[in-house]
């Protein structure tokens, strides 16, 4: 089971890794927010998988998974709320945010 753990974990990592280094190479808000929100959710996943694997069943994996549908929750609202305080900043679609 740890083997399993570790590899679900690394898995996860690699993919927070790529969602930073989209969020430092992205043109703009719009790209960033948006591969920024898809490889949290999924390392997420991976990541909190990987330590309900490890757990076992015990009442940390109850925690585990609360937090993981928490996540799977507010990810996508935060992720609008972010985008659409960018739009209403007067940011643009392929705009860059340092162009003004």
């Amino acid at each position: 089971m740890t083997a399993l753990a570790i590899v679900l974990i690394v898995i996860g990592l690699f993919f927070l890794v790529v969602g930073s280094i989209g969020m430092l190479r992205l043109p703009d808000v719009f790209s960033r927010a948006h591969a920024l929100s898809l490889t949290d959710a999924l390392g997420a996943l991976f990541v909190l998988g990987g330590l309900a694997v490890y757990e076992g069943f015990s009442t940390n994996l109850l925690k585990i998974l609360v937090v993981l549908g928490l996540i799977y929750l507010l990810n996508p609202v935060f992720t609008h709320a972010a985008i659409r305080a960018a739009y209403r900043a007067g940011l643009r679609p392929g705009e860059r945010s340092d162009d003004k």
